[in-house]
C-alpha cells in the first residue's frame, strides 16, 4: 500500500469527521485572522491524525455542542496539514503551548482557556465532552 494514499485517506476522513460535526474548516491564513476575530464566543478544534483526536477529540466535538450552552462559532485548523493555518491559529492562543489536538475557547478574539492534549490524551470522550461543556457553561449563552 502507498503511504501518501493511505494519509491521505486519514486526512479525509479526520476532516470530514469534524466538518460533518459543524465546524468551519479554517485552512489558510486569512480565513483564521477572519474567523477569530469574530465577536462572540468560539471554539477552535485543532485536528490531528493522531489516535486521541480520532478517538477522542473530535468524536468530543461533536457531542458537546449539543448543549444548552454553546459557543457562537466552531471552527478547525489541522495541524500538520494545514500548517499556515495552524500557526496563524496559534498566535491567538497566547502563551498556551503547540499542542494537538486540542481545544482553544475564544471569547471576541481573545484567548479565555484551552484543553490541550494532556487534558484530551487518556481520558474518555464523554470525559472531554464534560470539560468543553463546563467551559460552554461558564462563558456562552443560552441557545
Amino acid at each position: 500500500m502507498d503511504f501518501n494514499l493511505f494519509m491521505n485517506d486519514v486526512v479525509d476522513v479526520a476532516r470530514k469527521d469534524i466538518t460533518a460535526a459543524g465546524y468551519e474548516e479554517l485552512t489558510n491564513p486569512e480565513d483564521v485572522e477572519q474567523a477569530l476575530t469574530r465577536k462572540g464566543t468560539t471554539l477552535v478544534m485543532i485536528n490531528s491524525v493522531c489516535g486521541c483526536a480520532g478517538g477522542v477529540a473530535r468524536p468530543a466535538a461533536a457531542n458537546a455542542i449539543h448543549y444548552d450552552k454553546r459557543p457562537d462559532h466552531l471552527v478547525t485548523v489541522f495541524a500538520g496539514q494545514d500548517r499556515e493555518a495552524t500557526e496563524k491559529a496559534r498566535t491567538f492562543f497566547g502563551d498556551y503551548p503547540p499542542s494537538s489536538p486540542s481545544f482553544a475557547f475564544l471569547k471576541d478574539g481573545k484567548i479565555v482557556t484551552m484543553l490541550e492534549r494532556h487534558d484530551i490524551e487518556g481520558f474518555s470522550a464523554m470525559d472531554v465532552v464534560g470539560k468543553l461543556q463546563n467551559i460552554f457553561e461558564e462563558h456562552c449563552e443560552e441557545i
